[in-house]
């Protein structure tokens, strides 16, 4: 199974690739797209839009897992990463490539065992999942290559399947109950999220 991983944005877009076969999960592809600070909106997302049919064309990925914004205490931030996503979501659509959405929280939790993981330690991680000498750099590559990896492994035989937080309303691919036990990566991801909503009331 081939996943595209990416972490939205207007400025920067992260994007991995990853194939999961065997119960192992190897890199395949990674970068992050750099916009022209000058150049205006729709070119930025033109030209993210082109990166993403370049790189479904090329490596024809059964899944694309994108990041969800789930808050954002900057406001204009938030906007240009949900502009971003969109074009995200239109590319995926358009190949008709499924689309598999979790938050921040969700991602850290799955590959560094805490949803409060920082950059380092999500970029350590993804190291040592991927086998890889040191972790990649920028961050927004390492993002994006967690999110793949959340969910190749979300999506590989027994286990439940990727799906964004109960909270998240907006999901292309909501959860369809957030009632009884769950496994216990459902347990840990409630957890986690509960215990972030109270930090944030």
């Amino acid at each position: 199974m081939i996943v595209l991983g990416i972490d939205p944005g207007t400025a920067a877009m992260g994007y991995g690739i990853v194939e999961a076969k065997s119960g192992r999960v190897r890199m395949v592809d990674a970068g992050t797209l750099v916009t022209k600070p000058d150049a205006s909106l729709p070119a930025r997302l033109l030209q993210i839009h082109a990166l993403l049919d370049e790189l479904i064309a090329l490596h024809r990925p059964d899944l694309l897992a994108v990041e969800r914004l789930f808050f954002s205490r900057n406001v204009q931030t938030a906007f240009a990463v949900g502009q971003a996503r969109g074009v995200v979501l239109l590319a995926a659509a358009q190949a008709e490539v499924p689309v598999r959405e979790a938050t921040p929280s969700e991602v850290k939790l799955a590959v560094t065992g805490s949803g409060r993981a920082d950059k380092e330690q999500v970029g350590r991680m993804v190291a040592v999942c991927l086998g890889l000498k040191e972790a990649p750099r920028p961050d927004d590559t390492a993002d994006a290559l967690a999110i793949a990896i959340w969910a190749a492994n979300a999506e590989r035989p027994g286990a439940t399947e990727g799906r964004s937080a109960v909270l998240d309303r907006a999901s292309v691919n909501p959860m369809t109950s957030n009632t009884g036990a769950g496994n216990s990566y459902e347990r840990a991801v409630r957890e986690a999220l509960a215990r972030e909503k109270t930090g944030k009331a």
